[in-house]
């Protein structure tokens, strides 16, 4: 299948073709149709599927053969879990036509300058759900034009209290709109989400979750954890990697790790919720350009971020959930390309690692890099102390004393 079954308009379809962009993702291939023929959707997709596209080109589409006059009104309303996907989602609706005004509603700018721009008039807001809130807290954003709803990444919103957000951002959006909600995964919270935006939806999903990560050659090295860090700069050392992503579990040790491998010689920067907004568009425009050969970041990295030449991830400390391991290792082999994901397994996080496999189906022979083998053994779990019972009685005490 080619985009032209969908009889975009031309100046999509240049865009396209310059972009190199042959044919549509499976997901694409689902959403679009059915995004013109007005449907509501609930789409399972997986960070790097091209789900961004499957809304963008169709809406942008609708919007363009769809004339106003006057003063653009919006119509678009896209809310992101993190700065970053709002910048992305942004940036692609201005990719495929510079008619549409597009504006970013993000926390660490300005709330003046973007109600300025709003005021201005646009087509399309992207926002994050907090900053978002901020602004309808002004009373200066008219929503009553309204025809497009989309969720993107959903489920990573749980995590940052969207679900008390919701209400209030619905009481201020027509009722009458086309929903679009994309999650990677569907805890009974997403949807319960869901039945508050859309009563009817068409479901979508994508055979294999795990397809986007296919071409990942994952490994799994056993190393003590005081080690990790000199492991880190051999491996650098040995393999021909431009870009590496690496990471960790803190904004703090992020920082320290990045300023200790400068001192060694490495393009390295950290990359967290704690910088600048300023700092954060920065630091990834000089990863992209490869300015910056090292990315040390904690998982404000793992998901929404479309950096197609990354190398290597590697996981310096694991993380908490499955499905952040598949997010973190889907940031490598995008764009039909090959990469490499490494976690290192320590004693003290072995358990967990194999909670990960077990959870995502996978199954990572563990090896051990010669000089860096993994030593002692792994601690034994102590049981905790059992606990003390307090100075009032208990039921089954004042039971006895009333028999």
């Amino acid at each position: 299948m080619s985009f032209n079954k969908f009889n975009f308009l031309d100046s999509i379809n240049k865009v396209l073709q310059k972009n190199n962009f042959l044919k549509p993702t499976p997901i694409q291939s689902k959403v679009i149709p059915l995004v013109l023929e007005k449907k509501d959707i609930m789409a399972r997709a997986q960070t790097g599927s091209g789900k961004t596209a499957s809304f963008v080109l169709p809406i942008t589409d609708i919007l363009l053969k769809d004339k106003k006059e006057g003063k653009p009104k919006i119509r678009v309303l896209v809310i992101t879990p993190t700065r970053e996907l709002t910048q992305q989602v942004a940036d692609t609706f201005t990719q495929f036509s510079q008619k549409l005004k597009v504006v970013s509603v993000v926390g660490g700018e300005s709330i003046g300058d973007q109600l300025y721009d709003i005021q201005q008039g646009c087509d399309i807001v992207v926002a994050t759900s907090g900053r978002l809130l901020d602004v309808f807290s002004k009373k200066q954003m008219n929503l009553s034009k309204l025809k497009f709803l989309v969720l993107d990444e959903a489920d990573k919103m749980l995590d940052l209290g969207f679900s008390a957000q919701l209400d209030s951002i619905l009481k201020e959006i027509p009722t009458k709109r086309q929903n679009l909600l994309f999650s990677a995964t569907y805890p009974q919270k997403i949807l319960d989400i869901a039945s508050k935006i859309t009563k009817n939806p068409t479901l979508v999903s994508i055979e294999d979750e795990n397809q986007t990560v296919s071409s990942v050659k994952q490994r799994a090295i056993q190393v003590n954890q005081e080690n990790r860090r000199v492991l880190l700069r051999e491996l650098l050392k040995t393999n021909n990697w431009k870009l590496v992503l690496v990471f960790i579990a803190t904004k703090r040790a992020a920082d320290n790790i990045a300023q200790k491998f400068r001192k060694y010689g490495y393009e390295a920067e950290s990359f967290h919720g704690n910088l600048e907004q300023e700092e954060r568009i920065y630091t990834l425009e000089d990863f992209k350009a490869k300015k910056i050969n090292i990315l040390f970041a904690t998982d404000i990295a793992a998901r929404g971020l479309d950096i197609d030449d990354i190398d290597c991830v590697i996981n310096y400390d694991l993380p908490r959930s499955p499905a952040d391991y598949i997010h973190r290792i889907g940031r490598t082999a995008r764009a039909g390309k090959n990469g490499e994901a490494i976690s290192f397994v320590t004693h003290e996080n072995i358990d967990h690692f194999k909670l990960i496999e077990k959870r995502a189906q996978i199954n990572i022979e563990k090896e051990q890099i010669k000089g860096f083998e993994l030593t002692g053994l792994t601690p034994k779990k102590q049981k905790g102390m059992a606990p003390i019972k307090g100075k009032r009685k208990s039921k089954k005490d004042k039971l006895r004393e009333q028999n």
